[in-house]
């Protein structure tokens, strides 16, 4: 199928002008005109012929969206086409596309230097893109801040904490500090310390080595299966409070939700989990009020440690627990 363009601002072969409506403070449509070889061919199709740089669901969701006007009226995939039509097609912005656009993100940049970043991540703060989340992540603000890092693989991200957990994380800026962060993941030669608020009073000390998966029935959640990926969390208690109790955790690996999956499993799941915690109803009245002032699950990652991925110098950096948290703490320490 031959590909010809033309511009809204010219005529079309027949002469007639075509009726552009871009949306207001859209580009210009593209138009195009379906050769006579199309003939009989569903709109989509023909389209995807003429695009073949775009997807066929991208291209069906622009006609669903009423971005594809054929002779100036609004169509649907199904619909044919019979040759010498005037395509005209506003693109969309892709989701996915989107995702890695910067965006003027503030961040808490704890530690910064040729080769990477130190981070202190907030509650509430995505790390990657992802379904209902494609802008408003921290890779959105990476790029802002550092746009080079868009030639790495995921923007430099090295490891990830959940959504609605906070604290340090760190950013690999260049290649050569990726493959080198990344290796020193795996070798288990990064320290990792999380403290955490959870239900109960677990032992003094412990260790929990239990593979992890997808749950098999709610595949929101993780869970210690059968076939799961090793993982092996160390947790000591640091403090008793009313019902609950301080931990800290020291993850070997680095597995989805590993913290949390991981203290559910031997009966002291994270307190405010909106996964693996009981609903405030089954709680005690000070911890249920300590879960619904917190409004996320109380774990943040408190202490970093590891070589320079260039230097080989070693680093070490913490953080404080943020506010939520601390008035948690509070609350249950008041009502011991």
């Amino acid at each position: 199928m031959i590909r010809q363009q033309y511009s809204p601002s010219h005529p079309s072969p027949d002469g007639a002008q075509p009726d552009a409506r871009p949306a207001t403070g859209a580009a210009a449509p593209l138009c195009l005109v379906v050769p006579l070889a199309g003939a009989g061919e569903r709109i989509d199709q023909a389209l995807a012929a003429l695009m073949p740089e775009h997807s066929r669901s991208r291209l069906q969701q622009w006609i669903r969206g009423g971005r594809v006007l054929v002779d100036g009226r609004v169509v649907r995939s199904a619909d044919k086409v019979w040759g010498g039509e005037l395509l005209e097609v506003t693109p969309g912005t892709d989701p996915k596309e989107a995702a890695a656009l910067p965006e003027a993100i503030a961040l808490q940049v704890v530690h910064e230097d040729e080769a990477l970043i130190v981070l202190d991540k907030p509650a509430g703060l995505v790390v990657h893109p992802g379904s209902g989340n494609w802008q408003g992540t921290l890779l959105n603000a990476l790029l802002h801040h550092h746009p080079a890092i868009e030639a790495l693989p995921r923007a430099g991200i090295v490891h990830r904490l959940d959504k609605d957990t906070s604290g340090l994380m760190m950013v690999a800026k260049t290649l050569v500090a990726h493959t080198a962060l990344v290796r020193a993941l795996a070798a288990r030669d990064v320290e990792r310390i999380y403290q955490a608020i959870v239900v109960g009073r677990p032992p003094l000390t412990g260790e929990i080595e239990q593979p992890i998966g997808r749950h098999p029935v709610n595949r929101v959640r993780m869970a210690v299966v059968a076939g799961g990926r090793p993982a092996l969390t160390r947790f000591r208690l640091l403090e008793p409070l009313a019902g609950a109790a301080r931990v800290e955790c020291r993850l070997a690996t680095g597995r989805t939700h590993q913290i949390r999956v991981h203290m559910e499993s031997i009966g002291h799941p994270v307190l405010g989990d909106p996964v693996y915690a009981p609903k405030a109803a089954r709680l005690a009245p000070a911890l249920a009020t300590a879960s619904a002032a917190l409004g996320r699950q109380a774990l943040h990652a408190v202490e970093l440690a590891f070589a320079h991925p260039v230097s080989g110098e070693a680093l070490r950096f913490q953080s404080a627990l943020p506010t939520d948290i601390r008035a948690a703490l509070d609350a249950l320490q008041v009502a011991e």
